[in-house]
């Protein structure tokens, strides 16, 4: 079974799934959904359509002129059985996948290069416009060693009795009963009032 490639946009299309288009002049156009399809149909310029490879490319969104693209073209000479040309094929085709995925990485690393500054450049201006979040960071860093030192403060204290232990966890326990009965009462009010109107 062949995996075929989307005509419009370049995806595969696996066995049994997608559409397939015969041409009056015999010509098959293969389409893995109705989207790339109806596309088809309306002559549109996969060139122009930012979700098609064929933008990406030209775009120079990825690899488009590499010596491993060209493993993967279409051959329609008949070739005559050997089992150590398939072992080398086979071998051949991982090496080649596998060279084209390092350079794919290489390829995106050296677009995205430019990146950082542009974040920290934008993350600059966000603080400046905004100094509070400045402020707020400090307020949750107090918080912090606040909670850090009362830990310690409570490991310290380790002796306390078994029963005073239970009766926080009670207390703790009626303060979440109480509050989820205000929820309830305010869910039941705002209920009303919906109705009301």
């Amino acid at each position: 079974m062949r995996i075929y490639s989307c005509h419009f946009c370049s995806s595969p299309v696996y066995p049994g799934h997608g559409i397939m288009f015969v041409r009056n002049d015999a010509k098959e156009f293969r389409f893995c959904r109705s989207k790339c399809h109806k596309a088809f149909k309306q002559r549109r310029n996969p060139r122009k359509l930012k979700w098609t490879k064929a933008f990406r490319k030209a775009a120079g969104k990825e690899l488009a002129v590499d010596s491993t693209l060209t493993f993967a073209q279409r051959r329609n000479v008949p070739v005559r059985y050997n089992r150590e040309l398939v072992e080398t094929t086979l071998k051949a085709m991982t090496r080649i996948e596998e060279i084209r995925q390092k350079r794919e990485r290489a390829f995106y690393k050296n677009r995205m290069k430019g990146n950082t500054e542009k974040d920290f450049l934008r993350d600059k201006k966000l603080v400046e416009s905004n100094p509070e979040l400045l402020k707020m960071r400090e307020v949750e860093l107090q918080r912090q060693a606040e909670r850090a030192a009362a830990g310690v403060d409570e490991d310290a204290e380790m002796g306390d009795s078994d029963e005073e232990m239970e009766d926080a966890s009670e207390e703790e326990s009626e303060e979440e009963e109480q509050q989820q009965q205000k929820i309830v009462l305010k869910n039941k009010k705002r209920s009303a009032k919906k109705i009301a109107f």
